[in-house]
């Protein structure tokens, strides 16, 4: 497998890769006495309605919540998307994934965003939503979660320059994001959390 090959089965979960590609806190929250379960364009989603009394919250992917991401017009969507990344941190890694609101996360948010505007002069319109930042073995991952319903992730390698990237990811029912329509093509990946996923990638060519 090429190396372009292996970043971009790394920068996509593996259940939503092809075949042969491919947390910071605690969760608190005040959870209502009824829950309901509703359908959203075929993703069942656990709505539950919450307030966050704490600065993070851990990401449940047996009970898919859309709780942090209201806002988005596919919270749904956007939360199987969640969902999905923290099936495989705790799967590959015992990692428990854990978000923070964007106004406790601005640090993630602005490294994310200096590697897409000097890298690739990209600038994202939507606002971010949360965000999280952590380290596994050797490598540092970041990830920030948009209202639009984008995802981006930035995976970079503490010692080796050739295993960097960002990666976006565009939940299920959103369009492409202007600034990113020409710039990229985008493959379509199944996932059970999150239907389909749609993803692109960049190597980071520059220290950070």
């Amino acid at each position: 497998m090429s190396r372009r090959g292996r970043l971009l089965a790394e920068t996509m979960a593996p259940d939503t890769a092809p075949s042969g590609m491919l947390r910071f806190g605690q969760q608190v929250l005040r959870r209502s006495v009824n829950q309901r379960r509703s359908v959203s364009g075929g993703l069942g989603v656990a709505h539950v309605r919450a307030e966050r009394i704490a600065m993070s919250y851990v990401v449940d992917f047996n009970a898919v919540s859309t709780v942090g991401l209201e806002t988005s017009p596919v919270a749904a969507a956007l939360a199987g998307l969640r969902a999905n990344e923290a099936r495989y941190f705790k799967n590959k890694y015992d990692h428990v994934f854990t978000v923070e609101p964007a106004s406790n996360a601005k640090a993630a948010i602005d490294f994310v965003h200096r590697i897409l505007k000097e890298e690739r002069d990209i600038v994202i319109s939507s606002p971010a939503l949360e965000a999280t930042s952590f380290q596994v073995e050797n490598i540092r991952w970041t990830y920030v979660f948009y209202e639009s319903g984008l995802s981006i992730n930035v995976l970079y390698s503490v010692d080796d320059p050739k295993k960097r990237a960002a990666g976006f990811k565009l939940s299920e029912g959103m369009e492409v994001p202007s600034e990113l329509a020409e710039r990229f093509k985008f493959a379509r990946q199944k996932s059970k959390l999150a239907g389909t996923i749609r993803g692109s990638f960049f190597v980071i060519k520059n220290e950070y």
